[in-house]
C-alpha cells in the first residue's frame, strides 16, 4: 500500500514541490545565520604614502632652507559626524562615525557594532530621519540613500569608504539595511561634531 502510494504521480509531485519549498525557504531566510556571528575588527585606515607626501614645489621656487623649519605633518584623522545606533527590527547597538582622513578622504566607521546576522545586509547612508519604535519597516527606502556595500560582519569595528561628493548635510543617517526583506535592523542619526 505505501509502496503504491509512493509511486503515485500526485505524491511524487507533492514531495518534489515540498523539497523545492524547503530549498527556497532555506535560501531566502538563511536561518543558520541566527546562530553564526561574524566579527570584523578593522583599524582606522591610513592614507597611502603617496597621499602623505608634501606637494611638489613649482619650478623656480627656491627650496626651503634647513632653518625654515620642518614641514608640518599632515593632520590626523578627525571625526566630522557621529551617532549612536538604535534598535529597529533586531537588537542593534554601537557607534557610527564619519572620519576624515589626513588625505581628505572620508570613511563611515562602525565601532562596537552588535546586531543580528541576516541575509543580504547592507550599510546605507540616507537622508531619512531615524524613527525609533518603527521596527524598521518602510523607514529608509522612500528617500535618497547611498549603498556603501555589504555589512562585513554583525559584530566589531568596520570601515566603509564614502564617495568624495557625498553631502553630509543631505545624508544624515545610517541604517543596517536588510535588502532581502526591506527592513532596517538598526539605525543612527548623524550629528556634526564640534571642530
Amino acid at each position: 500500500m505505501i509502496r503504491r502510494l509512493l509511486r503515485s504521480p500526485l505524491v511524487i509531485g507533492a514531495l518534489v514541490l515540498g523539497l523545492i519549498a524547503v530549498g527556497t525557504g532555506l535560501y531566502w531566510f538563511q536561518p543558520w545565520k541566527l546562530w553564526v556571528d561574524e566579527t570584523v575588527n578593522e583599524s582606522l585606515p591610513t592614507p597611502t604614502a603617496a597621499a602623505e607626501r608634501q606637494p611638489e614645489q613649482p619650478a623656480g621656487t627656491p627650496a626651503a632652507s634647513p632653518d625654515a623649519g620642518t614641514p608640518s605633518p599632515p593632520p590626523g584623522p578627525r571625526t566630522v559626524a557621529d551617532g549612536e545606533l538604535i534598535t529597529h527590527e533586531h537588537a542593534t547597538s554601537g557607534t557610527v562615525k564619519v572620519v576624515e582622513l589626513a588625505d581628505g578622504s572620508r570613511v563611515l566607521r562602525l565601532e562596537g557594532l552588535e546586531t543580528s546576522n541576516g541575509p543580504d545586509l547592507k550599510v546605507w547612508i540616507t537622508d531619512a530621519p531615524v524613527k525609533p519604535g518603527k521596527a524598521g519597516w518602510h523607514v529608509f527606502d522612500d528617500g535618497k540613500y547611498e549603498n556603501l556595500g555589504d555589512l562585513k560582519g554583525n559584530r566589531g569595528d568596520q570601515n566603509y569608504p564614502l564617495p568624495d561628493d557625498l553631502d553630509l548635510d543631505t545624508y544624515t543617517s545610517v541604517s543596517i539595511w536588510c535588502e532581502r526583506f526591506g527592513v532596517s535592523f538598526g539605525a543612527a542619526e548623524l550629528a556634526a561634531t564640534q571642530a
